[in-house]
């Protein structure tokens, strides 16, 4: 048994760092970029209350960051070697991702854009498995920007509850041509107002509850009848997350994303690389907030002497150090056992493993960023630190993903024998 990381992983985490001074730290320091860099959540909320979005200077920024890295070759680097990636792994991306978060905010990760350097692509393995040949076609354009493809699966009033889901689309003919016309309501349709399509899921047969009748279409953004109909207001900041309605849009037969009524095989195929990834983020962002607090608990010296010195300072850091030792094995363990197996025996074996992994690490980041503010006093309640950003942040992962609670049902039918390999 050799719980040591692979040399060649290794070298990666090296080679990337070394990128990260040499590219992507001057690109954050330039005279043009760091005053608005170091604001950014203040100038998006003045934006956001004059009724706009957070500034697009800013995605400009994230998207030159993510130009240079794919010229190095690391953005495309969990993605097929036929798209140009590396074929990256579970375990690699979770050691990397914890790597990037750990070293707090920056333009190499900033997860509130859900960006990072190493990029992460779900929608290149949904257009990959179930994307007609024309869709294939889109993969290499949803990488550099060209396509942007939000996802319409929450309803205002269906959330966990998807196959409960209220849009409906129906078969019709419209200037000579067969295709779909959809009505219904989306929530939370991330980047929409950047969005080229929605990967739109709405049952097209059977009744409420079930799982098959709902197929996804590719729906062109700019479709009649499609409309945003406000922006919601987020705890963590002002928002890309809007309510959007489509309202007799119609669309051809092509744009059938995978198989019609197998809609829901789209959503489920990359949620436990999400999770998995998502967790080993969170962890990240956890050890940051607990390192930063070690570091400023011995430099900070009330009364004259250091503030560390206080059992009241060391035992919660040291209980949330504890933690994310024993998580980081976790997750290691968890996403290496995930490499060995397809995603059919992931979700009948492991399914269980990959949930425990994300609900308690995004709960453990809530707490050391917590207690990070807690130790740091004043500064740390004010945005001159980064903690109450990665709480604000990482509290949403409590519910997206997958809520905390699901995910503790699913663990539940693992433990007590209603799903998964051991079901009786």
């Amino acid at each position: 048994m050799d719980f040591s990381l692979p040399p060649d992983l290794v070298a990666y985490l090296a080679e990337l760092d070394r990128f990260i001074e040499s590219k992507i730290k001057p690109l954050e320091q330039a005279d043009d970029n760091i005053r608005f860099f170091d604001h950014r959540r203040e100038w998006a909320r003045t934006d956001f209350e004059h009724g706009g979005l957070p500034r697009h200077e800013w995605e400009d920024l994230l998207r030159k960051a993510k130009n240079l890295a794919d010229d190095a070759g690391h953005l495309r680097f969990a993605i097929p070697k036929r798209y140009g990636g590396q074929d990256g792994t579970n375990l690699w991306m979770a050691v990397i991702r914890e790597h990037f978060a750990a070293k707090g905010l920056g333009l190499h990760n900033d997860l509130q854009n859900e960006h990072s350097i190493v990029g992460n692509f779900p929608i290149v393995k949904m257009l990959d498995l179930y994307g007609s040949p024309e869709q294939k076609a889109m993969i290499d354009g949803s990488i550099t920007g060209k396509y942007r493809i939000t996802f319409g699966l929450t309803e205002p009033d269906h959330g966990s509850d998807a196959t409960h889901m209220e849009t409906r689309a129906e078969e019709a003919v419209r200037d000579g041509k067969k295709g779909w016309v959809i009505n219904g309501e989306k929530m939370w349709t991330t980047g929409m107002h950047v969005a080229t399509h929605c990967a739109l899921f709405a049952r097209t047969a059977g009744k409420d509850g079930d799982a098959r009748g709902i197929t996804c279409f590719l729906v062109p953004a700019d479709a009649p009848g499609v409309k945003v109909e406000e922006y919601l207001w987020t705890f963590n900041m002002p928002t890309d997350h809007p309510r959007v309605s489509f309202k007799d849009v119609f669309v051809t037969e092509d744009a059938v994303f995978g198989e019609v009524g197998r809609g829901l095989s789209l959503a489920q195929c990359f949620v436990h690389e999400n999770r998995i990834r998502q967790a080993a983020s969170s962890l990240g962002a956890a050890v940051f907030c607990i390192n930063e607090s070690v570091k400023y608990a011995r430099e900070r010296k009330p009364f004259g002497e250091e503030l560390a010195r206080n059992q009241a300072i060391q035992f919660p850091l040291v209980e949330l150090a504890t933690q994310a030792e024993m998580l980081r094995l976790l997750i290691r363990k968890t996403a290496w056992e995930m490499d060995q197996m397809t995603q059919a025996q992931v979700e009948h074996t492991l399914s269980d493993k990959v949930s425990m992994c994300n609900y308690w690490a995004n709960r453990l980041c809530g707490q050391a960023a917590d207690r990070a503010i807690q130790v740091h006093g004043g500064i740390g309640y004010s945005r001159h630190k980064q903690f109450e950003h990665i709480y604000r942040h990482h509290r949403r992962y409590r519910i997206t993903e997958g809520s905390e609670e699901i995910q503790m049902r699913k663990v539940a039918g693992f433990l007590f024998g209603y799903m998964g390999a051991n079901k009786r």
